[in-house]
Parts: C-alpha cells; sequence; structure tokens
C-alpha cells in the first residue's frame, strides 16, 4: 500500500499575485479553508500516513501555521471558544504526519522531488500537486487501488479540448485496459495541437517509483533551466517501467490562477451550501 505523499510547496505562486506577494497561495482560504487544507484531507481518507512538504524559506509561513501551538493555547485558555478548540485538534492531526524538506532554488518539479529521496521507504509513493484540486471524489484513493491491482506507476488524467493542448502535458497512449485506465507509452510537454498524441492530459496526482529517484540524479536541466519530472517518467518508460493514466471521476478545479482561484471558491462554496 502506499502510505507515503509528497507536496511540492516551493514555487514562488506568481499566477496569484499580489496576493501571494507577502501570503504563501498554499494557505490562501478557499471557502474559509486553506488550500492546502483540502489536499492534506484527501491524503488521510487515501490512506496515507507521512505527508513531506516540499518548502523554501520563502514558505516558512507554511510551516508556521502548523507549528503555532503557543498561539492557540494561549487563545483557548482566553477564550475558551469550541471552534478554535477543534480547529486546533485538526491541526495537530495534521501536524503529526507532515515533515518538512527544503528547496531553496526553484529548480522545477522534478528537483523537488529529488529532495525527498532520503526520506521515501517504499517502492512506489504518491505526488500531489497543490494548485490542482479534486473535489467530489477522491482521485488519490483510486489511484491507489489501480495501483494495488497493477504493481505500477499512476498518473491523474481528464479529458481536455483538443484546442487547448498546448496547455497541458498531454498523453500519448498505449493500451486500453478498462474505461478509465490506459498503459502510456509516452508523455508529451505542451504540444503543438496538430502534434498532440491525444486530448487525455496530465493532472497533478502521480504514483510514482522510487526508481525515478536515480533518472532525475542523473537528468540534466531542461527548459527555463529546471529538472521536469516529466522527462524522468519518460526515461522509466523507454526502460519498460509501466504508467497507466487514470481518468479520475472527481470535479478538477484548477486553484493557480487568480480565475481558477475565485472559480474554486465558488465551486466548493455550492457543494457546502448543498451539503447544509
Amino acid at each position: 500500500m502506499i502510505k507515503q505523499a509528497i507536496i511540492p510547496l516551493a514555487g514562488l505562486g506568481t499566477r496569484l499575485l499580489p496576493l501571494t506577494s507577502i501570503f504563501a497561495k498554499e494557505l490562501l482560504p478557499i471557502n474559509g479553508k486553506p488550500g492546502i487544507e483540502y489536499i492534506l484531507d484527501e491524503c488521510i481518507e487515501a490512506g496515507i500516513k507521512e505527508v513531506i512538504f516540499i518548502i523554501s524559506k520563502k514558505k516558512e509561513m507554511i510551516k508556521k501555521y502548523f507549528y503555532n501551538d503557543s498561539f492557540y493555547k494561549k487563545i483557548i485558555k482566553k477564550k475558551k471558544d469550541k471552534r478554535i478548540l477543534k480547529e486546533y485538534k485538526k491541526i495537530l492531526k495534521y501536524k503529526k504526519m507532515i515533515k518538512f524538506v527544503y528547496q531553496n532554488k526553484p529548480m522545477g518539479t522534478g528537483d523537488a522531488v529529488l529532495k525527498t529521496r532520503r526520506f521515501i521507504k517504499d517502492n512506489f509513493f504518491l505526488m500531489l500537486l497543490p494548485d490542482d484540486l479534486i473535489i467530489k471524489k477522491n482521485c488519490s484513493k483510486s489511484m491507489i487501488k489501480i495501483h494495488k491491482n497493477f504493481k505500477s506507476g499512476v498518473i491523474a488524467s481528464m479529458t481536455v479540448n483538443k484546442k487547448n493542448v498546448s496547455r497541458w502535458g498531454i498523453f500519448d497512449l498505449k493500451k486500453k485496459i478498462n474505461r478509465d485506465n490506459f498503459f502510456v507509452q509516452n508523455v508529451v510537454e505542451k504540444p503543438l495541437i496538430k502534434k498532440a498524441p491525444s486530448n487525455k492530459a496530465v493532472i497533478g496526482r502521480y504514483i510514482l517509483p522510487k526508481s525515478i529517484f536515480k533518472k532525475l540524479l542523473k537528468q540534466k536541466p531542461g527548459k527555463g533551466g529546471e529538472i521536469h519530472i516529466t522527462d524522468a517518467i519518460r526515461s522509466l518508460i523507454k526502460d519498460n517501467k509501466r504508467f497507466i493514466a487514470h481518468n479520475f471521476s472527481g470535479k478538477y478545479l484548477d486553484c493557480g490562477t487568480m480565475n481558477g482561484y475565485i472559480k474554486s471558491a465558488m465551486e466548493i462554496s455550492k457543494l457546502w451550501n448543498y451539503a447544509w
């Protein structure tokens, strides 16, 4: 079973400026709850026991958010507010499962993954990109089920408009397993519309083999001087390591842009209102 997850959080968040000029984007509230807590709740429900946050010194705010015991204790003692006590207990639950590592230079997602190599214990681990929220269904949980059946890497997939394929990493699919799952032949990063092998896009949920660290250690920086996780996955596929593209059932929300952030808050608000 997959018991560890990693979450890269060291990005600068420039697409959410000016909010991120002083605030970590992962702590921005989405309908009254920090975005990172939705990701943590997804991990907990999927059976994850340890989550490794990759942060930078500029993102120390995230660590302080989870390690602010003295503040909570003073407020609880003074106000005896049940809501605040409930929030503190929730933070304590998260804190027990979180570990922090640092990526102080923005060298890409592949470099962020590499920072965790000393802490990954099992042969496979989960990676979640925090800009991508998936609501209504637990994507990580369904991916772990697929991994259990096939003992392979799994990457979340979503059908996108063919006109928009140049915005995404796109799967080149090899063989259909069933309606929602395909073996992957290749992953093409932001292809031209005419050259796109499909309209199945890569979404920020990955089950990766531990062997990816060897690839990342040897990998040279690519576009923008960054280490790209897609290049390492492509190299593993060439070595006959199996990856499955999983078409998830939930609703995808992009929290990484200003428009996406606003739309995400509206969508989650609808869910809460429906629940009430």
